[in-house]
């Protein structure tokens, strides 16, 4: 560029750039423009082949950089010289907008006093063979075809935002091509004819050249003739929108007081969905229904709800009605086609998304339909929504003829009862009866038939149909005309009781009013309870009648005075803990007198006289149920009776069922009552082993272990391991040592004289003795003796074990071990004689030393005269021996059956010492 100087000498302004250089492809420049500023300059370029190029270049005069527009692909290309190390740098990015992709520019223009504001015209890129170069011509803004769409681009450009699209709207059929722009308007120049069209429709408004037109930037409508700072404030508003930074936008136009650009500002919060701006905005505006239903909206849990409110406000239904798909809030949506008039739409959100509505969305067309005079269509809807039963006969009041064809074609019970009363009130009663009868409305049926005087025939609907309205209307009649037994009856169908007993009593129909009286109501009881005691005959039905209503009091007193004797048991039968104590107390005493003990001890036990009632059963020796028991048991919330008391009641009703023999239920009363021993006790007489063994384990006391243990020690343990090993655990428990010393003691025992399995007495012994050194005795004499006693035990059996063990590896010497065995004073009580002494004979029956042999069947037979000798010795081996000896056989007894032995007792022993 050059500037002209004082001296009127050219010279340069910047630098000379080649753009055939920077832009490959070029072909030569087909316009300048340059902003109002003078720092950037636009150019349309042409190809090689003078073909329209999609390409505007803008050139940075201050940064020395070329950007390159491509319309065609939609890409930004800025291509920067640093010309300090003679390198150059492309920066590229793709251009958002899919509308100005395969465009071509046919003119620029920059505005003339805003230098960031730039618009050119676009039209579609022209795909398929070209003409000839010969005959190519570049495509200017005048050689554009006339049918062409061409869009007219705005854009504000800036070094910090690049390019910014601000508005885009095709060009306006009766313009021709664009001139220019300067805010607030675009310059047009009109086609030919266009020009006195216009002309006589704004005759006088227009201050410029007939063929030049002029159009409002988007944020400029209305605002045309404002002053300089408002048109400042409303670009930069306009600016800060398209940039979409509202915060600044706000600032802009904040001392602004026109109605037009708050109007704008609030147009934009619809898109930016900024509801904050947006108060201020309508604030501004005056608008004080839009404020109103804003605030309204603010209930609405989506914010896309609440930013279409405001859309409809503004008039933007369009974004409104997207706005409600997106948050899928139908209903509203639905409310909205209802306001615009869209029903068509309406009704199809209603059914397929709002089907809540259905109804209401069908009512409302029909009214208005209805307002529309499109009444065909309106019964429809209105059926629809059902409401058909009176709007319809409200819409078609004025045609009597129509509204009876309609009632008579949609057969409906209201409908016919509805058309009936208006003949009725049009004196038309055999019309009117004819549609009640369709209707099923019997009661308008009896009630017409009386008015006629068709009394009989009234009484026959209403004893056919058994309706109640009908039946009490037709009483009324008949009571009018006192016939006092057909009036009683129609009341008592029309379960209107208390009009027929009145009607009893003052005609004295005695026998009727009690049956009337009991299937009415309570009060109605009383009152003829007190009819029959004020006459003083029939007292029983008094007596009956004050006990169905619940009167006992009245019931008991009248019962007493006129001894009615069977009511008073029917009266104390129904008494529950909900009656009178002293009502309660008194009958008790009356089924006392009566002997009906069982009956009195349920009025005590409600009457809450626990000890009276357990004294009667004593007195009259009754079996205490576990129901009774239950009824006597007072709840420890209780305030009738003291703890104290209590626990004495509950103790004297398990006293009463041990003496009963109801042991579980005396268990269960004496550990309510806290006496758990007792309740072992008890128990223990019951004899159900798994209920001593579970209380043992719950109650966890010392005592009870023990006697747990001592019954379980006098069942067959020996044959249940389970019994055995409850016995361990409840004296291991109960730190009973010396007992479950003496169970051990008594284990030994059983598998000597049962099993003859000394190695499992010998463990059973040791166990024995280990319990015993560790209990603690009351008396050390005696536990040191009973020390010794085991010790010795476990000696015997220890050498009589090793003697047997050690047979196979040296004969001699476990002979001569049994035979001093047999020499010990007290072996009897712990080594069986009998088991030494058939070891030695079966010892010499093998070696053939049958004279030993019989010299030991011999002491045995003389230290055990009264054993069975086959228990010990077989009888082969005793026929062995006679034979060796030439001595007659003898058949002693049968051989001797030997038990299978029990369950390994050590196992038992380790696993209650040291757990499961």
């Amino acid at each position: 560029m050059w500037q002209q100087g004082e001296k009127q000498e050219a010279k340069a302004y910047c630098s000379c750039k080649n753009l055939a250089e920077v832009i490959p492809g070029v072909g030569a420049i087909a316009s300048l423009r340059c902003n109002a500023s003078g720092n950037k300059i636009s150019i349309l370029l042409s190809k090689v082949d003078n073909s329209p190029d999609s390409k505007i270049c803008f050139y940075d005069v201050e940064m020395d950089t070329v950007t390159v527009f491509d319309f065609k692909a939609g890409q930004i290309d800025q291509r920067e010289s640093l010309s300090f190390n003679g390198q150059e740098t492309n920066k590229s990015h793709i251009f958002a907008d899919e509308r100005l992709t395969n465009h071509v520019p046919v003119s620029h223009f920059w505005d003339q006093s805003e230098p960031r504001l730039f618009v050119c015209e676009v039209v579609q890129e022209v795909l398929g063979p070209q003409p000839q170069a010969a005959d190519k011509q570049p495509l200017t803004q005048d050689s554009a075809s006339p049918t062409e769409d061409v869009l007219v681009l705005s854009f504000f450009i800036s070094e910090e935002h690049s390019f910014l699209l601000y508005e885009t709207f095709p060009r306006p059929p009766a313009y021709q091509v664009l001139v220019g722009m300067e805010v607030p308007h675009y310059y047009f120049t009109r086609k030919p004819g266009e020009e006195d069209r216009e002309d006589r429709v704004n005759s006088g408004h227009h201050h410029v050249p007939q063929m030049v037109a002029k159009r409002p930037l988007r944020d400029f409508v209305g605002l045309e003739d404002c002053d300089k700072p408002t048109r400042d404030a409303m670009l930069n508003f306009s600016f800060f929108i398209t940039v979409g930074d509202m915060d600044e936008a706000f600032k802009s136009i904040k001392l602004i007081k026109s109605e037009t650009v708050w109007e704008n500002m609030a147009r934009m919060c619809v898109k930016t969905q900024r509801l904050d701006v947006a108060k201020v905005c309508l604030g501004n505006m005056g608008h004080a229904r839009g404020a109103r239903a804003l605030r309204e909206a603010e209930q609405e849990p989506e914010l896309e709800a609440r930013v279409a409110m405001l859309a409809i406000q503004l008039g933007m239904l369009e974004e409104a009605e997207q706005l409600y798909k997106e948050c899928q809030r139908y209903d509203l949506l639905n409310r909205l086609y209802q306001a615009s008039g869209q029903w068509q739409n309406a009704m199809a959100v209603a059914e397929l998304h709002d089907r809540i509505h259905l109804r209401t969305t069908c009512y409302n067309y029909a009214k208005h339909l209805e307002a529309s005079a499109d009444r065909g269509l309106a019964l429809s809807y209105y059926e629809k929504s059902d409401t058909h039963r009176f709007e319809v006969p409200r819409m078609l009041s004025e045609d009597l003829q129509s509204l009876e064809l309609y009632i008579n074609k949609m057969k409906d019970k209201t409908l016919w009862r509805w058309w009936a009363q208006y003949l009725e009130s049009q004196a038309e009663m055999d019309a009117a009866l004819r549609y009640y009868e369709l209707a099923q409305d019997y009661f308008s049926l009896v009630r017409i038939h009386c008015f006629q005087g068709n009394i009989q025939k009234a009484a026959e609907i209403a004893n056919e149909t058994g309706n109640w309205a009908a039946s009490y209307h037709l009483a009324r009649q008949y009571e009018s005309q006192e016939e006092v037994k057909q009036a009683v009856h129609f009341y008592t169908r029309a379960q209107a009781f208390n009009n027929a007993i009145r009607l009893c009593k003052e005609n004295g129909l005695d026998d009727q009013l009690i049956n009337l009286a009991l299937l009415s109501s309570p009060e109605d009881m009383i009152e003829a309870a007190r009819y029959y005691e004020e006459k003083g005959k029939q007292m029983d039905r008094a007596v009956m009648l004050y006990h169905k209503a619940g009167h006992f009091s009245k019931a008991l007193e009248l019962a007493f005075t006129t001894q009615q004797f069977a009511a008073l048991q029917l009266i104390a039968e129904d008494l529950d803990e909900n009656s009178d104590p002293a009502l309660l107390a008194r009958c008790s005493d009356f089924c006392i007198e009566h002997r009906q003990f069982e009956k009195a001890v349920e009025l005590l036990l409600a009457a809450k006289k626990y000890h009276e009632a357990l004294q009667l059963c004593l007195e009259q020796n009754m079996i205490i149920t576990e129901e009774m028991a239950e009824k006597m048991t007072v709840s420890k919330d209780s305030k009738d009776l003291s703890e104290e008391s209590r626990r004495e009641l509950l103790e004297q009703i398990a006293n009463c069922c041990m003496r009963q023999g109801n042991y579980h239920l005396a268990t269960k009363k004496y550990t309510q009552a806290g006496s758990k021993l007792k309740a072992m006790r008890a128990l223990l007489k019951s004899g159900d082993t798994e209920k001593i063994v579970f209380f043992a384990g719950v109650s966890r006391q010392k005592e009870i272990y023990i006697m747990a243990a001592n019954y379980l020690q006098s069942l067959d343990w020996r044959k249940e391991p389970e019994i055995m090993k409850n016995i361990i655990s409840f004296y291991t428990k109960g730190r009973a040592l010396d007992l479950l010393a003496g169970f051990y003691d008594a284990c030994a025992q059983v598998e000597i004289d049962e099993y003859q399995n000394y190695e499992k007495a010998h463990g059973a012994l040791t166990e024995a003795y280990k319990c015993l050194s560790k209990a603690k005795a009351k008396s050390p004499l005696d536990q040191e003796t009973k020390l010794a006693q085991l010790q010795s035990k476990m000696a015997l059996v220890k050498r009589f074990t090793q003697a047997r063990r050690t047979y196979t590896e040296d004969p001699q010497e476990s002979i001569r071990q049994c035979k001093l065995l047999l020499e010990e004073p007290d072996l009897d009580s712990t080594v069986r004689i009998g088991d030494v002494c058939s070891f030695l004979v079966e010892h010499y029956v093998q070696r053939e030393e049958f004279q030993m042999a019989y010299r030991y069947l011999e002491e045995m037979r003389k230290r055990l005269p009264s054993a069975n000798m086959s228990y010990y010795v077989d009888q082969q081996t005793v026929d062995a021996v006679h034979q060796g000896l030439g001595l007659p056989l003898t058949r002693v007894v049968p051989e001797r059956i030997r038990h299978n032995s029990i369950e390994d007792h050590d196992e038992v022993i380790e696993e209650v010492e040291n757990g499961p």
